[in-house]
C-alpha cells in the first residue's frame, strides 16, 4: 500500500504538469486496475505531511473515480464489499479533519455514494454524522454538515414518490431535532463570541450550512419539527438576515464573505417557503417584506453583495408573483419606488461589469446571457419587474415606460456620454415586454399587449445595428440580445432583413459583440415556424456559408500559435462560435459539399488541438456535432475523401485511449461505415474490428451506446471479415456481457439483430441454441415492457427474413431445441409475440411485423401443418396490424435540436444528433399496406395450388375471412 501510494502521489503531482499531463493521467488510469486504488487515494488525502495541492488533485481524482466506478448500471457495487464498507467507513471520519476545499471536493463524492446507497445500503449513516456532532467544535461540525449537505440537497430537483419521502422521514426521524438543537447553540456561541473574530468565523461558517441544510430539509415538505417551532425558527432568520459584525467583513469589495452568504442562504430558504408553505408562513410574511426591503435599500453596489441582492430580488419576486399578496405593490407610488430605488440601480451597468466587459469578455457573456445559471443583479432586477407585470400589466408598464422615456431622453441629449442610459432604457423595456418564460429554443414567446416590440426595434434599436461606429460597443450588444430575445416575434419576412444587419458585427473587433452575434445567428438559424420550417431558408445561407465558415474558424483559432497547452484552452473558450460552425453545418445540409476539404482542414486541426488537453466539454461537443455534420452530408458523396481524411486523427484518439472524446469517435467511425454500406470496408476499417471486438474499451458506459453503432455498422459492411478472422466468438461474448446488464440490454438485441441478419447459416449454426438459451433468461427474469417490446421485434426480424434462411420456422426449431420434451414455441407466441405485437409503436417495427406475420402465413410449413390455430392467430393479429398500416418516409433529413444544459467530460453518453439517423429498415424496397399483403397472399395461394384460400376458409371466422379476401382480391 505504501508503494501505491507514493508512486500515485507522484503521478497526481505530474498531472498538474501541462508537460507531463497526458503520460501522466494515462498512467493513473492503469493504476485503477488496482482494486486498492480509492484506498490509495483516500490515504493521499488524509495525509497532513502531503503538499496540499496534491491531496486536492488526489480528493477530486478520488471524486471523479467514485462517479464513474461506484456502481454499474444495474446499481451494483463495482469493487469488492469490503472496499465498498472500508471506503464509507473511511469517508465519512476523514470528513472532520481535512481542509475546507478538499471537504467539498469528497462532500461531492459522499453524494454519489448516496445517490446509489443511500439509505437501503447506508441506513447508519444519519446516526453517524449525528453522534459525531459536538457544539463546541465548529471545524469538525463543518465537516459533518458538508456530508449532510451533500446528501440531502439531492433532493431538490426530485419529483415526490413514495420511496422519497420513506429516505426523508427517515433522516428526520434521527436528524431533524440535533439540527435545530445545533441550531440554536450556534446563535448562542456566535452571541457569545462576537469579539472573537477567528471564534466567530467558525462559527458562521457553521451556521452557513445549517441555513443551507434547513433548505434541504425544508425542499420537498414542511418537516414536523420545523413547523411547531416555526415562530422560533423565523425569528433566528430574522435576526440574522439584518445582522452585522465588523469582524466578519472581508476586505475584498469583489469576493462574498460569511455575512452575504448566509443572509443569501436565509432569503433562498424564504422564498422556498413563501412559495411552498404559504398558508403556515402567511403570519410572517409582511415582516420579511419590510426586513428585505431594508436590506436592499442599505446594501452598495460592491460586486460582493451581487448574490445577496439577486436573492433578495428573487425573494420580492416570489412574493409578487402569489396573488394574495401582490396587492401590496398595486399602486402607482409603490411601483415608482421599486422602479426608482430597486430596479434601476440594479439595472443600471457598474465599473465592475465595464471591467468584466473588457478584460473578462467571455465570463461577462456567460453572466449576461439568458438562462445562465449565474446569480447577477440585473437578471435578479429583470425577474422581478417581470414578476410585477404579470400582476399589475397596466400599472407595471405606464410607470416603467415614464422612466424609460427619461433615460432614453438623457441619453438623446448626449449620446456620448450618456450611453449608459440608453442601455437600461433597453433592459427596462426588454423586462416588462416579455410575459412568462423565455425558451431556449424561441426566446420570449408572449409579449405584454401594452407595448409594441418592433416599433421599439425600429425607433431605437436598428441603428445601433446599422451603424456601430460611433456607439458603445455595449449598446451593440444590446441590439443584438434584443434580437435574440425577440427573435420569434419577427416574421420570416422580417428577418430576411434583419439577418442582413447582424451578420456583419461578426466581423466585429470587439470579443463580445462578435460572440453574442455568432449566438444570435445560431439561435436564428435553429428558429422554424409553427410547421417545422426554418425561418432562415438555406438559400439565404448557402451564397454566405464559405466566407461566415472561414471567419468563425478565424476567430475560434486566433490563439492557436500559442503554447501547446495554453493554445488548448484559448482555443475551446468560446463555446458560442463552435455552436455556431455546427448550427451553420446543420442548416446548410448536402450544400456544403463544395466546402468538405476546407471544413475537414478547420475541424481536424481543432480536434488535434483540443485532444492536448480537453477543458471545455460544451466546446468538444459541438465540435464534434460539427464534425457529424460533415459525415453525414459529405461521406456519402465523398466517402474516400472524409474517410481518408478522418481516421488519422480518430485512430490516434483511439490509441490515446482519451475518454473524453472515445464515444464521439466511434460514434463518428459508425456513421461513416453507414454511409456507403454498398462498398467493401476499406483495410483501415477493417483494422479497427480487434479492437471493438474486446473487453476493455466495452468496460467504460459511456462507449457501450457508441460502440454498438460502430460494431453493428462493421457487421453490416464486412461481415465476411468477421468470419474469416474468427470474430463472430468475440462478439457473441459481447453480446452475453450486454444482455446480462438491465442497462445494455436493448443495446445486446441490437447487436444480436445483426449478428443474426449479418452472418450466414453455416457461420451461426453452433451458436442459436445458446444464444436463443440467454435471451429466453433474460426475457424470463426481466419483467419490463420494454425488455418484451424488444424481443418481439427481435422475434419479427428472424420470422421476416425468409430470403436468408432464417424464418418462423428455425426461430420454432431453435426454440423446440432447448427443451424437445416441451413446446417452448407455442406459449412464447401465444403468450408474448401476438399481444405484444400491436403495441409496436415506431413505424419500421410496426412494418417488420407485418411482413413477418404475413411471411408466417405464406412460408411457414409449421403453421401450414402442425399450428392450424396459431396460423388463424396469426392472421387475427395481422389484420389488426393492417387497420393502421405504418408510412415509412425514407428520406428523414431533420436534424433534431439537443441542447447541452449540463455538460461535464467523463460521465455518461451523449449522442450526436448530427449523424442520428432513423432506425433501420431492413425491407427499404417494401412499401407495406394492404396491397402488398394482399398481393404476397395471393401469390402464395397461386404457388400452392389453393392451400392459402383453403386454410382462410377452414380456420378463421367470417369477418375475418371476409376481409382477408377483400385483400387477396
Amino acid at each position: 500500500m505504501a508503494d501505491s501510494v507514493a508512486r500515485v502521489s507522484q503521478l497526481l503531482q505530474a498531472s498538474l504538469d501541462p508537460a507531463q499531463n497526458k503520460q501522466a493521467e494515462i498512467a493513473l488510469r492503469r493504476e485503477e486496475k488496482d482494486v486498492n486504488y480509492p484506498l490509495v487515494l483516500l490515504a493521499i488525502v488524509a495525509n497532513e505531511q502531503a503538499v496540499p495541492v496534491v491531496r486536492l488533485s488526489s480528493a477530486l481524482a478520488f471524486k471523479n473515480l467514485v462517479k464513474r466506478k461506484w456502481a454499474n448500471d444495474d446499481g451494483e457495487h463495482v469493487w469488492p464489499e469490503e472496499i465498498v464498507v472500508k471506503i464509507k467507513q473511511t469517508i465519512i471520519a476523514m470528513m472532520v479533519t481535512v481542509p475546507s476545499n478538499i471537504q467539498s471536493q469528497l462532500g461531492d463524492a459522499i453524494g454519489v455514494i448516496a445517490d446509489s446507497d443511500f439509505f437501503r445500503r447506508w441506513d447508519t449513516l444519519v446516526q453517524e454524522l449525528v453522534n459525531l456532532i459536538n457544539p463546541q467544535e465548529p471545524k469538525k461540525n463543518i465537516g459533518v454538515l458538508q456530508v449532510a449537505h451533500s446528501i440531502f440537497k439531492r433532493w431538490r430537483p426530485l419529483f415526490r414518490s413514495d420511496e422519497l419521502f420513506t429516505e426523508i422521514n427517515h433522516v428526520l426521524s434521527q436528524f431533524s431535532r440535533p439540527f435545530l438543537q445545533l441550531l440554536e447553540s450556534t446563535n448562542t456561541k456566535i452571541t457569545a463570541n462576537e469579539g472573537d473574530k477567528q471564534v466567530l468565523k467558525d462559527y458562521y461558517d457553521q451556521l452557513n450550512l445549517l441555513v443551507k441544510l434547513f433548505y434541504d430539509l425544508s425542499c420537498q415538505d414542511l418537516p414536523p419539527d420545523f413547523e411547531e417551532n416555526l415562530t422560533p425558527l423565523t425569528g433566528l432568520l430574522e435576526t440574522y438576515l439584518l445582522y452585522d459584525n465588523p469582524n466578519l467583513h472581508t476586505d475584498n469589495d469583489d469576493e462574498s464573505g460569511p455575512l452575504e452568504y448566509v443572509k443569501s442562504g436565509i432569503l433562498e430558504a424564504l422564498s422556498l417557503y413563501v412559495q411552498k408553505y404559504g398558508d403556515a408562513f402567511e403570519p410572517y410574511v409582511s415582516t420579511f417584506l419590510q426586513k428585505t426591503w431594508s436590506l436592499l435599500m442599505a446594501t452598495g453596489p460592491e460586486t460582493k453583495y451581487d448574490i445577496l441582492v439577486s436573492k433578495a430580488l428573487h425573494f420580492l419576486a416570489s412574493v409578487t408573483s402569489l396573488r394574495q399578496h401582490a396587492s401590496i405593490f398595486g399602486n402607482e407610488e409603490t411601483m415608482s419606488n421599486i422602479v426608482e430605488k430597486v430596479a434601476l440601480p440594479n439595472l443600471t451597468l457598474r465599473e465592475s461589469d465595464l471591467e468584466l466587459f473588457e478584460d473578462e469578455p467571455i465570463e461577462f457573456i456567460r453572466r449576461d446571457l439568458e438562462g445562465s445559471d449565474s446569480e447577477t443583479r440585473r437578471r435578479a432586477a429583470t425577474d422581478f419587474l417581470r414578476s410585477l407585470s404579470n400582476q399589475h400589466e397596466q400599472l407595471a408598464t405606464g410607470v416603467v415606460q415614464k422612466y424609460l422615456d427619461l433615460h432614453l431622453q438623457h441619453y438623446a441629449s448626449n449620446p456620448h456620454a450618456n450611453w449608459k442610459a440608453k442601455d437600461s432604457a433597453v433592459y427596462l423595456f426588454s423586462a416588462i415586454a416579455s410575459k412568462g418564460a423565455i425558451t431556449a429554443r424561441e426566446g420570449v414567446v408572449t409579449i405584454n399587449p401594452n407595448v409594441n416590440v418592433l416599433d421599439f426595434f425600429d425607433k431605437n434599436i436598428s441603428k445601433d445595428l446599422i451603424d456601430s461606429s460611433n456607439v458603445h460597443p455595449i449598446l451593440t450588444v444590446d441590439a443584438i440580445k434584443y434580437l435574440y430575445m425577440f427573435r420569434s416575434q419577427l416574421s420570416r419576412e422580417q428577418w430576411a432583413q434583419a439577418f442582413k444587419l447582424l451578420i456583419p458585427h461578426l466581423g466585429s473587433s470587439n470579443y463580445v459583440v462578435y460572440t453574442y452575434s455568432a449566438i444570435a445567428v445560431e439561435r436564428v438559424l435553429a428558429l422554424t415556424d409553427s410547421k417545422g420550417s426554418a425561418i432562415i431558408d438555406v438559400q439565404v445561407v448557402a451564397p454566405l456559408a464559405e466566407q461566415l465558415l472561414q471567419h468563425l474558424f478565424n476567430l475560434i483559432e486566433k490563439d492557436k500559435n500559442l503554447d501547446q497547452a495554453q493554445a488548448a484552452t484559448k482555443v475551446q473558450e468560446n463555446e458560442f462560435l463552435m455552436r455556431c460552425v455546427m448550427r451553420v453545418l446543420m442548416v446548410l445540409k448536402d450544400n456544403l459539399q463544395p466546402l468538405t476539404g476546407m471544413l475537414l482542414q478547420h475541424l481536424i486541426g481543432l480536434v488535434n488541438l483540443a485532444g492536448v488537453n480537453p477543458s471545455n466539454p460544451r466546446f468538444c461537443y459541438y465540435l464534434f456535432e460539427a464534425i457529424g455534420a460533415v459525415v453525414r452530408y459529405a461521406a456519402p458523396a465523398q466517402p474516400a475523401v472524409v474517410e481518408n481524411a478522418l481516421y488519422p486523427p480518430f485512430a490516434a484518439i483511439l490509441e490515446s485511449e482519451s475518454p473524453d472524446f472515445m464515444p464521439y469517435i466511434f460514434q463518428l467511425l459508425a456513421s461513416l461505415c453507414e454511409a456507403n454500406l454498398s462498398a467493401t470496408l476499406p483495410d483501415s476499417y477493417k483494422s479497427l474490428i480487434p479492437a471493438v471486438t474486446k473487453a476493455e474499451y466495452w468496460l467504460s458506459k459511456g462507449n457501450v451506446p457508441a460502440l454498438i453503432k460502430l460494431l453493428t455498422g462493421l457487421i453490416r459492411r464486412a461481415s465476411q471479415d468477421f468470419v474469416a478472422g474468427n470474430y463472430i466468438e468475440p462478439v457473441l461474448g459481447i453480446f452475453k456481457q450486454l444482455i446480462a446488464s438491465k442497462a445494455n440490454e436493448l443495446q445486446a438485441f441490437e447487436l444480436l439483430d445483426s449478428v443474426m441478419v449479418n452472418f450466414n447459416l453455416s457461420a451461426m449454426q453452433d451458436y442459436y441454441v445458446p444464444l436463443m438459451q440467454l435471451v429466453l433468461q433474460k426475457l424470463d427474469t426481466s419483467k419490463s415492457d420494454a425488455t418484451k417490446l424488444r424481443f418481439v421485434r427481435f422475434y419479427h426480424l428472424i420470422s421476416a427474413k425468409t430470403d436468408d434462411n432464417l424464418g418462423a420456422d428455425l426461430f420454432a426449431q431453435i426454440v423446440h431445441s432447448l427443451s424437445p420434451q416441451s413446446d417452448l414455441y407455442v406459449p412464447l407466441y401465444l403468450k408474448i409475440v401476438l399481444p405484444e405485437t400491436p403495441k409496436l409503436t415506431r413505424n419500421v417495427d410496426r412494418k417488420l411485423a407485418i411482413i413477418s406475420l404475413t411471411k408466417t402465413l405464406t412460408k411457414s410449413k409449421i403453421f401450414a401443418e402442425k399450428y392450424a390455430k396459431g396460423w388463424g392467430f396469426t392472421c387475427n393479429t395481422l389484420l389488426q396490424m393492417l387497420i393502421n398500416p405504418p408510412t415509412i418516409d425514407g428520406k428523414d433529413t431533420t436534424v433534431h435540436e439537443h441542447d447541452v444544459e449540463d455538460m461535464s467530460f467523463g460521465v455518461g453518453y451523449t449522442e450526436l444528433v448530427s449523424i442520428r439517423r432513423p432506425p433501420f429498415d431492413y425491407f427499404p424496397d417494401v412499401q407495406i399496406g394492404k396491397t402488398w399483403v394482399g398481393q404476397e397472399l395471393s401469390t402464395a395461394n397461386t404457388q400452392t395450388n389453393g392451400q392459402i384460400g383453403k386454410y382462410i376458409q377452414e380456420r378463421l371466422d367470417p369477418t375475418s375471412q371476409t376481409a382477408l379476401m377483400a385483400y387477396m382480391q
